[in-house]
């Protein structure tokens, strides 16, 4: 892990066009130009569908295994970004995990509030789910403001009677929508990208009138009883350090096995810089085993409870 590296990505940050709390359609455009730029690998395809009712982009290279499923939800603060955008970092879990990954498009603030995104990650899984997909062979996987809405699509699948998937795997989330975690003061001067002002604005554009610690919004606050395994990674400079930690105790509260990987001197969702730092491309290794390893137990589970079969004498 390279010092150099961890201080040439802050300047970039710092002295970059993204503005999270600023003019939603101008930053949009600053996003997408942003992730246009970064060109895919050659042997990364995408196909523009539609799950549920959902846009999504279906991201695969020629050893994923269309038997299982990576849901990938992006980031942006609810308000910016789009599946298309996450298509970099959801090849780099692709890659490492053998799999297919659906990036689910779903609808953003100020034009659709709460819970407009919480329905169309709900959708998209059920989706899947009716196409015949057992629970058992997706993950869930999302950054920032996407990862914060995993836990709460979890949630609401869970409310709604859905079976959980084999696991979850999140990137430095936004978990409370308050803003409340004691980090969003004291990391505010180390982190590069994100202010509290700012996302107290987007918070404000996606809840409108609904109380911040609603649980669908806000999953620090909800009851995660029965979730699967969850994954939660975040870097110790940004201002969600509290959020990580307080959703991993939550979960840790309500008996689900939680794993919490806090990286030093790290920024939010570093795993997205993984070509020019190390920790991230560490970080990305560390989610994909994560990953294949529920799938595996599950896999093996099912082997070991399945009924032998009875052996039947040949006639004559």
């Amino acid at each position: 892990m390279s010092r150099q590296q961890r201080q040439a990505l802050d300047e970039m940050l710092r002295h970059g066009p993204l503005d999270i709390g600023g003019d939603v359609a101008e930053q949009r455009v600053v996003f997408g130009e942003m992730m246009a730029s970064i060109p895919l690998p050659p042997d990364v395809s995408t196909t523009v569908g539609e799950l549920g009712g959902v846009p999504v982009v279906t991201v695969e290279t020629p050893a994923s295994d269309p038997a299982t499923v990576v849901v990938y939800l992006h980031g942006g603060a609810y308000a910016i970004g789009s599946a298309a955008d996450a298509v970099g970092l959801a090849a780099e879990v692709v890659r490492r995990t053998d799999a297919r990954a659906v990036c689910v498009d779903y609808r953003l603030a100020p034009e659709h509030p709460f819970p407009a995104a919480v329905d169309d990650a709900l959708a998209v899984y059920r989706a899947l789910l009716d196409d015949g997909l057992p629970s058992s062979a997706i993950a869930f996987v999302g950054e920032s403001a996407g990862g914060g809405l995993v836990a709460a699509t979890l949630v609401a699948a869970k409310d709604a009677g859905l079976p959980q998937p084999a696991s979850a795997a999140v990137f430095s989330p936004w978990a409370d929508l308050s803003v409340s975690g004691a980090s969003a003061v004291s990391k505010a001067a180390v982190d590069p990208s994100l202010t509290p002002e700012g996302l107290r604005r987007r918070a404000r554009d996606y809840l409108r009138d609904t109380d911040p610690t609603t649980p669908h919004a806000s999953p620090v606050f909800a009851d995660l009883t029965g979730l699967p395994p969850l994954l939660i990674q975040v870097g110790s400079h940004e201002i969600l350090l509290d959020d990580a930690v307080r959703l991993a105790a939550r979960a840790a509260e309500c008996d689900v096995r939680v794993d919490l990987q806090v990286w030093s001197q790290v920024p939010h969702v570093f795993q997205g810089f993984a070509v020019m730092l190390d920790e991230g491309a560490e970080a990305l290794d560390a989610a994909a085993a994560f990953t294949r390893a529920h799938w595996t137990d599950v896999t093996e589970g099912a082997d070991a409870e399945a009924p032998e079969e009875e052996s039947v004498p040949a006639a004559g």
